[in-house]
């Protein structure tokens, strides 16, 4: 019998001591898997942001500060946040970091000009909750880029996608790291809605041309949004 995916309460502690267990490894293991595509994703992530140098940018669920160095070297001041004590004690990055849940982040409202999000909100208790929070922090105008996996659309890709991500990157992260963690990855994907509904859930939160592209023939996609001007006051 497969193993249940865990909820509410449970998800949160399940999620935070996995990550703590794979950090170590969690770099090296996501190159491997990824045949370095993650790094290429990211910097993408940051180019389509289009944002102007010396912004002000939330990485949150930043893990080891991959998002945060890349910010850096594009000339902006990250500020990374996570969960996981874990993940940012083996953070490489000279950006500061903080340890919060970022479905209640620590961070005035209309206070940075973007937030960013890598491969987390499949590990979110609450989508929508987290939506509505980027669009309290972030400044009329700003921008959220949000990268998360995927599964492609043509039914080839998708069963070649499938047997890699659901049999292979087990094996691999169970080799270098944390068997138990790297099971549960792939199947975290049920978590995400399908991509329609994901659009209309950061819509509703207050984003505008939302837009999202898949990304190495949907093996991955990106999210793009722009916060909502306030409507005009009479």
């Amino acid at each position: 019998m497969p193993e249940l995916l865990p909820e509410g309460d449970a998800k949160v502690t399940a999620v935070r001591g996995m990550f703590d267990a794979i950090a170590p490894r969690y770099d090296l293991v996501n190159r491997i898997m990824t045949f370095g595509l993650d790094v290429r994703w990211r910097r993408r992530t940051i180019r389509d942001l289009a944002l102007g140098r010396g912004s002000v940018v939330l990485d949150l669920a930043a893990g080891t500060g991959d998002f945060c160095r890349e910010l850096a070297s594009a000339g902006h001041h990250a500020i990374g946040m996570d969960l996981s004590y874990g993940m940012l004690a083996a953070a490489r990055t000279d950006a500061p970091l903080v340890q919060a849940d970022i479905l209640r982040l620590p961070v005035p409202g209309t206070s940075v000009d973007a937030a960013v999000c890598g491969f987390a909100l499949r590990n979110l208790v609450e989508l929508p909750a987290f939506f509505a929070e980027l669009a309290r922090v972030v400044r009329p105008g700003g921008r959220i880029a949000l990268l998360e996996v995927a599964t492609p659309e043509n039914p080839v890709l998708r069963l070649g996608h499938g047997i890699y991500f659901g049999r292979v990157v087990p094996r691999i992260g169970g080799l270098l790291s944390d068997p138990a963690a790297y099971r549960y990855l792939p199947r975290s994907v049920a978590y995400l809605p399908p991509p329609g509904a994901l659009v209309a859930q950061v819509e509703a939160a207050g984003f505008e041309d939302v837009r999202r592209t898949p990304l190495t023939v949907g093996a991955s996609q990106l999210l793009l949004g722009t916060r909502s001007m306030p409507a005009p006051q009479p």
